[in-house]
């Protein structure tokens, strides 16, 4: 099984500690998150696994082994990091080939690659003549070169326009499909909630959580139900009869905590109350995720302070 396995990991940089003990397994089959505020370590961590810096102390591998260790190692793993890597003044097809002959991939792997990329009409180009969506196209299309079991993609839709980002879901919805390890780092929650199966969040270095999905969501975030009927005040009453925790909505509206639609319109239904809407409001990963990240930031802007009404 090829899964990437950080085990004790901790990187300081001089008194700086940007990793600290990190243990957490990226498995096969299935999109994982990399999630965590600016500072969190995601970054680091991900150099780590690549060899591009030295561990303090503790491991990370792939399938068992350091990436250093590995030959022709876009065979086995795929990474993108910097869509700014690929030298400016070659075209994106000899940048793409270069990678090819140093790692014994088929040159016909390359026009695969252009095309499902989207870049096979502008391969001819230098790449300092492209935006940074069709880079980041460039550097997604390097890491899968080498067809390889493992994928690790940071920000991967930055700069990436609708369509763009619509490809990418799909894209990493396949490859997880396909039984790859796909490890992808991004801040984008709504983006995040698209793709990912499993979370696994840092802050300051440390890791705060490694769960699925739908799990992470359930434990942090309240469910919600949102009603609104005819008359307002008396819902309100109704509500307060019946000790629900509600918040009256700028529309007349109700948001219930705590509760199943189920009940809340049985409730109205008894009263008579005539319903106008009643909806479950789903939890989201961008609610879960502050409330866990609270105070995990490296930088915060102050919150304003609430207006004042003029007498």
């Amino acid at each position: 099984m090829t899964s990437i396995d950080v085990q004790d990991l901790t990187k300081e940089y001089g008194s700086v500690r940007a990793v600290d003990g990190l243990t957490f397994r990226v498995l096969p089959g299935r999109v994982t998150g990399f999630l965590g505020p600016n500072g969190a370590g995601k970054s680091t961590t991900m150099r780590l696994v690549l060899g591009l810096d030295r561990p303090t102390s503790g491991t990370a591998t792939v399938g068992g082994r350091a990436y250093a260790s590995l030959s022709e190692p876009l065979r086995h793993v795929g990474a993108l990091l910097d869509a700014g890597a690929a030298h400016g003044s070659r075209t994106a097809r000899d940048h793409l080939r270069a990678l090819a002959v140093s790692n014994r991939v088929p040159e016909r792997r390359v026009d695969e690659l252009l095309e499902e990329t989207g870049l096979a009409s502008v391969a001819g180009r230098r790449v300092k003549t492209y935006s940074l969506g069709m880079r980041q196209r460039l550097g997604i299309a390097a890491a899968l070169l080498g067809d390889p079991p493992v994928v690790m993609l940071d920000e991967p839709s930055n700069g990436l326009d609708p369509e763009g980002i619509i490809w990418i879901r799909r894209l990493l919805r396949r490859l997880a499909g396909e039984g790859r390890t796909v490890l992808v780092s991004s801040h984008l929650m709504n983006e995040t909630a698209s793709f990912a199966d499993h979370l696994v969040v840092l802050g300051r270095g440390r890791l705060l959580t490694d769960t699925r999905m739908g799990e992470f969501l359930h434990a942090r975030v309240r469910p919600q139900v949102r009603v609104r009927t005819t008359d307002g005040a008396a819902l309100g009453s109704l509500l307060a009869r019946h000790r629900l925790e509600a918040a009256r909505d700028e529309d007349g509206g109700w948001t219930v905590r705590d509760a199943r639609v189920d009940d809340i319109g049985r409730l109205a239904f008894d009263a008579g109350l005539p319903v106008l809407e009643l909806s479950a409001r789903e939890a989201t990963l961008e609610q879960a995720y502050l409330e866990l990240t609270a105070g995990e930031a490296e930088f915060a802007a102050a919150q304003s302070p609430a207006p004042t009404q003029e007498a």
